[in-house]
C-alpha cells in the first residue's frame, strides 16, 4: 500500500533524504524511527504530496502521489504533527467541511462521525470554535477528521503530541483495531515505547538513508542487543554514525 523507490529530497547542497526504498504492505503497522534531522519528516512529506522528490517515486494504493495525486489522496490521510485548522470552523463544521471534501453524504458524514467524536471525546466541544481549543483537543479533531473517509493508509508524524494518556491510548487501540482490518499504518515518532508495543516492523532512519528495517526481534539480532528497543536502537544509530564517519574518511 506504501512504496518507495529510491526516494531522494535536496535543498541545495543537503541531501536530506537520500535513496530511500521501502514497501509497507496492506495492514501493517510500521514505525519509522531515527534521530533528528534523520529525513523521517522530509520523507513523509515526499510521500504525502506536501514536497516534490528531487529523484525517486512515491505511491499510495498503487497511485504514484506526483503524477496521480487525486486517486492517491483519496486513499491516504495525515495528520503531522502540528496539524492545519480552521480555527474560526467549530469541530462539526469543519468535519462536515472534511466528508464533503472526500464527497461523502451527510447521512455517512454524521454515521461516521458519531461513532469517533465518542470514543475521542469530543462531544463538549462540536460547538466551540477550534482556535479556543486546547493544543490536545485540536489533535484529537484532526485525528477524527483523518479517520472520518475511512483510509486505507494513514500516516503520522509524531501522533501523541499533546495527547493526554487516556487518549493516547484510545489512538493506539484505534490505529491498531483499523490495521486488522486492513488499513496501513505509518508513525514516525520518537517515542520508542510505541514501536515497541504496536509496530509489526520498524525502520531506522540516520543521515537521510533508511538503515535498518525488520521486526524487532530482527533488529535485536542485527545490533546484537537483548533488551528493550531504546538499547537496540542506540546501537544501530550509533553504528551508523560510525559507518559513515569511517565512509567520508576512506573517500
Amino acid at each position: 500500500m506504501i512504496e518507495l523507490l529510491n526516494l531522494v529530497k535536496r535543498f541545495g547542497d543537503l541531501v536530506a533524504v537520500n535513496d530511500v526504498s521501502l514497501v509497507v504492505p496492506r495492514g501493517e503497522f510500521f514505525a519509522l524511527l531515527g534521530p533528528n534531522a534523520a529525513g523521517k519528516t522530509t520523507t513523509i512529506r515526499m510521500l504525502t504530496g506536501l514536497i516534490r522528490p528531487s529523484a525517486g517515486t512515491a505511491r499510495i494504493a498503487g497511485f504514484d502521489v506526483q503524477t496521480e495525486p487525486l486517486e492517491a489522496r483519496r486513499r491516504l490521510a495525515y495528520v503531522p504533527d502540528f496539524p492545519f485548522l480552521y480555527d474560526k470552523l467549530t469541530p462539526r463544521e469543519f468535519l462536515r467541511f472534511t466528508g464533503q471534501l472526500f464527497r461523502m453524504d451527510d447521512p455517512t458524514i454524521e454515521a461516521r462521525a458519531r461513532e469517533l467524536v465518542h470514543r475521542f471525546n469530543l462531544v463538549p466541544y462540536l460547538s466551540k470554535t477550534i482556535d479556543g481549543l486546547s493544543h490536545g483537543t485540536k489533535q484529537r479533531v484532526a485525528i477524527v477528521s483523518a479517520l472520518l473517509h475511512d483510509p486505507e493508509v494513514f500516516v503520522l508524524d509524531e501522533p501523541m503530541v499533546g495527547l493526554d494518556p487516556h487518549h493516547a491510548r484510545v489512538l493506539k487501540d484505534t490505529l491498531r483495531e483499523r490495521a486488522t482490518r486492513g488499513m496501513t499504518v505509518l508513525v514516525s515518532t520518537h517515542q520508542l515505547s510505541i514501536a515497541e508495543e504496536m509496530a509489526d516492523r520498524i525502520g531506522i532512519m540516520a543521515e537521510g538513508r533508511l538503515a535498518v528495517v525488520g521486526t524487532r526481534e530482527e533488529l535485536r539480532q542485527r545490533s546484537g542487543t537483548s533488551g528493550a528497543l531504546e538499547q537496540t536502537f542506540l546501537a544501530l544509530t550509533e553504528h551508523e554514525a560510525n559507518f559513515r564517519e569511517e565512509a567520508e574518511h576512506a573517500g
